[in-house]
């Protein structure tokens, strides 16, 4: 996240436990702002090292990249303050336009959806993808959309801070409590720097020994989501 609207400095967990990290190795890590589908293809051709923005750990993109894991997460649900259209879960979606950032687990979370919505007789849900998930937010805001489907912590945070709570809320489905389809994100790392990933995972530890992981966590409200141990590839796919 951006400081402000309009402004060029970062936040947010990612920001915070990356720069955490950067201490640790005692280096200065440089973060620069990347569309999220461009991420991957971005560290296979060097323009990066790694990239951390809650980038699920999966099979397919562990093919090309190493993962360093820092969470366990799925995907929630944001909706207009005072959720007008009473969405609950992924079912209420079907028949209406969703947000989602483009190339994302949740653009394929609704995708496969589709299937349940016919099962129910319900329209397909109508998937509107953008390059950034502020973009969704955009459209959320005026009425473009009922929902933006995106990780359930930034759901969470987003609900809690924009505009001091007053524009979003989270549809919360106590049948996904962590959010749908929970995963591991991870630290992408490029393939031909093993000594990174391991470097980047002595240090997540220690953050997780030291208890400065859980005051990051905490400090953005998503205890629930900090893993115990720090571990690589742990894709669950």
């Amino acid at each position: 996240m951006y400081v402000s609207e309009g402004s060029q400095e970062m936040t947010g967990l990612d920001y915070d436990l990356g720069q955490a990290i950067g201490a640790k190795l005692g280096v200065r890590f440089e973060f620069q702002a990347q569309k999220f589908d461009g991420i991957v293809p971005a560290l296979q051709a060097g323009k990066y090292d790694a990239a951390i923005s809650a980038i699920t750990d999966n099979k397919e993109r562990e093919q090309v990249v190493d993962f360093v894991d820092y969470s366990v997460s799925g995907s929630g649900i944001l909706v207009a303050k005072g959720n007008p259209q009473k969405i609950a879960t992924l079912d209420d979606l079907c028949g209406h336009p969703v947000a989602v950032q483009t190339a994302t687990n949740q653009q394929k979370l609704l995708e496969k959806h589709q299937d349940k919505c016919r099962e129910l007789g319900k329209g397909a849900v109508d998937v509107q993808t953008f390059p950034k998930d502020s973009d969704a937010q955009l459209a959320l805001r005026s009425g473009k959309v009922v929902a933006d489907v995106l990780t359930k912590p930034a759901a969470g945070w987003t609900a809690k801070t924009a505009d001091s709570g007053a524009a979003f809320e989270l549809a919360d489905d106590p049948a996904a409590l962590g959010g749908y389809n929970a995963s591991p994100n991870g630290i992408a790392v490029a393939k031909n720097l093993p000594q990174l990933t391991d470097a980047v995972q002595k240090a997540l530890q220690s953050l997780i020994d030291d208890g400065s992981l859980a005051k990051i966590y905490d400090k953005y409200g998503v205890a629930s989501i900090a893993v115990q141990q720090a571990t690589k590839n742990s894709a669950v796919d």
